[in-house]
């Protein structure tokens, strides 16, 4: 058994879910209030170590009015225990699950357990599969992936997302070194893609959303 992961996500008309630059400001006003509320109905919240350290996220519910209880469990995916032990997820504004591999340095492991609980999961990088298996034993049955483009990848292409809501913004910023929703090794061919049903999609302010599961 594992947890309902929904993939969400701002991007670009062109796909890009960050500028060359790293600038990830893409959102509108009414976008972020949505996945505030989102936030808000899922037990955890998803990133990647790239994400920690480039955006240093709060991962909390502050974009609406709620209370401490409204913040999710934030997981951090990170192999080789890199995550700052300034960084803003390792606050106490909610709970923090940091997920490693064994080839994590133990010293470093040590002083992120401090700050928060460490899962080890796999060999030289964290076992998706694994991880999630042991965070539905911890009764987290709902997790909102805010992953970059390579940890949306891996969880996609190992079959561990079940929905997919991203807003489009009305802008295009081009870039080859940009981040794009999806990226990784990526399939072959298009036929071996994930599939996906539409489910949803409606305008919201200047944005558009598309709410789609990904079909088994």
């Amino acid at each position: 058994m594992r947890p309902y992961v929904i993939l969400n996500a701002g991007m670009t008309l062109d796909g890009k879910i960050a500028s060359k630059s790293r600038n990830s400001e893409i959102s509108g006003s009414e976008d972020l209030m949505r996945v505030h509320e989102l936030r808000k109905k899922v037990d955890a919240i998803m990133v990647g170590i790239n994400t920690v350290i480039v955006d240093n996220p709060r991962l909390t519910v502050h974009k609406i009015p709620g209370k401490k209880k409204d913040n999710p469990i934030r997981i951090v995916v990170d192999s080789k225990g890199r995550t700052p032990l300034s960084s803003r997820v390792l606050s106490g504004e909610a709970e923090t699950i940091i997920a490693v591999s064994k080839k994590a340095d133990k010293k470093r492991v040590t002083q992120l357990k401090k700050k928060a609980k460490v899962i080890i999961c796999g060999k030289d990088k964290v076992d998706l599969k694994c991880l999630m298996e042991k965070l539905y034993e911890m009764s987290i049955k709902t997790i909102l992936l805010e992953g970059g483009g390579t940890l949306n990848w891996s969880m996609l292409s190992g079959g561990l997302v079940d929905e997919v809501r991203v807003a489009i913004a009305p802008v295009i910023v081009g870039g080859e070194k940009a981040v794009t929703l999806v990226e990784g090794e990526g399939f072959n061919l298009i036929k071996e893609g994930v599939k996906l049903g539409l489910k949803r999609n409606y305008p919201l302010g200047e944005d558009f959303i598309l709410e789609y599961e990904v079909l088994k």
